[in-house]
């Protein structure tokens, strides 16, 4: 590739092809991008759509976002794309292996998002607007996927394509001759984070239930932080003959700490009537059952400064048992060595380990309660983020021991699902119509999520392979149980559509 190149006000080296706007460049490359395109207005919008048959609804990042001026997309336009020099050579340009060019960068794109810790960002206006004649062959297609995804992938998707035709098994053994699975080990390493520029306030909201010890872990963790928390707020959901009052003092901690009894349910509900109370610029969202290192706070501010992002996620690591603490914790971390060590675009949300700028969180009105009682709730509020062009960073340097005891928490009401009968305690999904005797299966909950951000392609490819799955993850002595049971497995499957369709009906909630 031949490219020109362009060196910033602060020095940095930027490589280009075709005609971008260099004042914008410039602005763009203090930001969280390694690459830049204005694709999505040159005809790439949603491009390979191929891509379904592996990511189905795992990938937040498989549909391009709709009417942004500014947000993540893998789909690169060959001909009119800027990148920092540093991460081109890293990752060595282009995989020359496609016939065509457009392949290679899509490739580039994809790899730099999903594994390499790189961000690739559409930037309305960056290049003008004009339109390309995308054409992706199949001996192309099969070649991505058997450099990038595991062979029963290919088999999957040429089963799908349609293992009958000519030119889809030619493409299959084309790509499994010639090609192998390409290495995803070299990774883009972070930037050196910066001390944190002025007196940020942060806000740091804690939702518990039947926890109030592992609360109190976590709030004398809070006290020993290098940069402390403005305030903390504390949502209790412990019902009142099971709470001790007296184990809440704020008069303990060096910050404002606000104790809330919650009288309604859900975490969701939860957290937004801690939002609610926040005053600070940014909101931390942890679990009650984590511990967290002294610099945690401190380095969630340090790398959104330094990236110029507003929102991140931690890494997120779980103990063995429950009486681990952060000893353990550093153990771990020198066990998982420099595969840590990525930034990237986050492609999940944990709401045990999350830093969002409170000017977001007020775009998003809060969280969608309509998640209360089931599952799903922390990628629903992370893509939420996202699809407001906003990108939500991957924090290695935050990081939180998950302990995950196994009573308490919010799933406490959860349970309640599985029961069936008069000793079942309705949940708030099931809305006017209680689940009686055909248990809705997957959670309606994630099943909602599913309609609310994905397309029916998507939703009906997701049908497909979790039947696909439903057998071929079964062993060989259970085939004829799982296929005795298919009936009611599909009753369970439309019974999770029928109130996720309910629940789309009624639009988010916040309240």
């Amino acid at each position: 590739m031949e490219f020109k190149e362009h060196i910033t006000p602060n020095g940095e080296a930027i490589l280009y092809k075709g005609n971008p706007n260099l004042i914008l460049l410039d602005e763009l490359s203090l930001g969280e991008g390694d690459v830049w395109h204005s694709s999505l207005d040159q005809g790439y919008k949603n491009a390979f759509p191929e891509i379904v048959y592996q990511t189905v609804v795992y990938f937040w990042y498989a549909n391009d976002f709709d009417n942004l001026d500014h947000c993540v997309s893998w789909r690169i336009n060959p001909k009119a794309f800027a990148i920092r020099k540093h991460v081109w050579e890293t990752f060595k340009g282009f995989d020359l292996d496609y016939e065509n060019i457009q392949t290679s960068a899509m490739d580039l794109g994809f790899n730099s998002l999903r594994y390499q810790g790189a961000i690739p960002l559409y930037v309305k206006g960056l290049f003008e607007s004009s339109k390309e004649n995308i054409k992706i062959s199949t001996k192309d297609i099969y070649t991505f996927y058997k450099k990038n995804f595991k062979k029963s992938h290919s088999i999957y998707m040429l089963f799908r394509r349609g293992f009958w035709k000519l030119k889809e098994i030619s493409g299959y053994r084309f790509a499994n001759s010639n090609y192998k699975f390409k290495s995803k080990k070299v990774q883009l390493k972070p930037r050196k984070i910066n001390p944190i520029e002025g007196t940020p306030k942060v806000s740091y909201i804690i939702p518990t239930m039947l926890r109030q010890e592992f609360t109190l872990n976590l709030l004398n963790d809070l006290e020993n932080q290098t940069y402390k928390p403005f305030e903390v707020v504390v949502v209790d959901a412990t019902p009142k003959d099971k709470r001790d009052e007296s184990l809440y003092n704020d008069e303990n901690y060096s910050f404002n700490v606000v104790f809330k009894w919650q009288t309604t349910k859900g975490s969701c509900r939860a957290r937004n009537e801690a939002i609610e109370l926040c005053s600070g610029d940014y909101i931390v969202f942890g679990d009650d059952d984590i511990r967290i290192q002294p610099e945690f706070i401190e380095n969630h501010i340090r790398l959104l400064q330094t990236y110029k992002a507003k929102a991140c996620n931690g890494l997120d690591i779980r103990a063995d048992y429950q009486e681990q603490d952060l000893t353990d914790l550093d153990f771990k971390l020198k066990e998982l060595g420099d595969e840590r060590w990525k930034v990237g675009a986050a492609q999940s949300f944990s709401n045990a380990n999350s830093c969002v700028s409170k000017d977001v969180v007020d775009k998003l009105i809060g969280n969608d309660i309509n998640y209360d009682g089931g599952y799903g709730e922390d990628s629903d509020f992370g893509l939420s983020i996202t699809k407001l062009g906003v990108t939500v960073l991957h924090n290695p340097f935050s990081v939180n021991l998950h302990l995950k005891p196994p009573i308490g928490g919010y799933r406490f009401w959860g349970t309640q699902s599985r029961i069936k009968g008069k000793k079942r305690k309705k949940q708030p999904w099931e809305l006017d119509t209680p689940v009686k005797r055909i248990v809705p299966v997957p959670s309606p909950t994630i099943m909602y999520q599913f309609f609310k951000h994905y397309t029916v392609k998507q939703r009906r490819e997701y049908k497909i392979k979790y039947f696909v799955f439903y057998f071929s993850k079964a062993p060989k002595v259970e085939l004829l149980l799982r296929l005795i049971k298919l009936p009611k497995r599909l009753l369970q499957f439309n019974k999770s559509v029928f109130y996720a369709k309910k629940l789309l009906a009624l639009g988010k909630r916040t309240e």
